[in-house]
């Protein structure tokens, strides 16, 4: 990039990129949806052939249908679920990551707090607003 360019030009060249990138995935978020609609009525049609026929695979030369149970856990009582978890020692049943803004928010609430083993990288970041 060349050294000439104003603050202003090179503000005015990012809004513009920027602007092409969000109509650039607007496009593609459309067009997958599109796709999205007719994929999943195939996919329904092959769980009822596979339901009707009795089937948990059907091979044909062209691919290999296979249907399987997809199971999700999710609970509306997280205080219970925290007893559960500490009374059971299940502490696995957790995913092991720190929820960003609340960490930070803690931090700064908390400024002689600080837990073991916490990591943190900072860097900076550029943010152009549009007039």
């Amino acid at each position: 990039m060349e050294d000439n360019y104003t603050t202003e030009d090179l503000v005015s060249a990012y809004i513009k990129i920027r602007d092409q990138i969000a109509d650039v995935k607007r496009r593609a978020d459309e067009q997958v949806a599109e796709l999205t609609v007719h994929l999943n009525a195939i996919s329904d049609e092959l769980q009822t052939i596979c339901k009707d026929i009795g089937a948990n695979s059907i091979n044909t030369s062209a691919g290999t249908v296979m249907r399987s149970v997809k199971s999700k856990f999710w609970t509306n009582d997280w205080q219970s679920m925290y007893a559960f978890i500490r009374d059971n020692g299940a502490f696995e049943l957790l995913e092991k990551r720190l929820h960003q803004t609340n960490m930070k928010n803690f931090l700064e609430e908390n400024p002689e707090a600080h837990p073991p083993g916490l990591n943190v990288e900072r860097e900076f970041v550029v943010t152009v607003r549009r007039k």
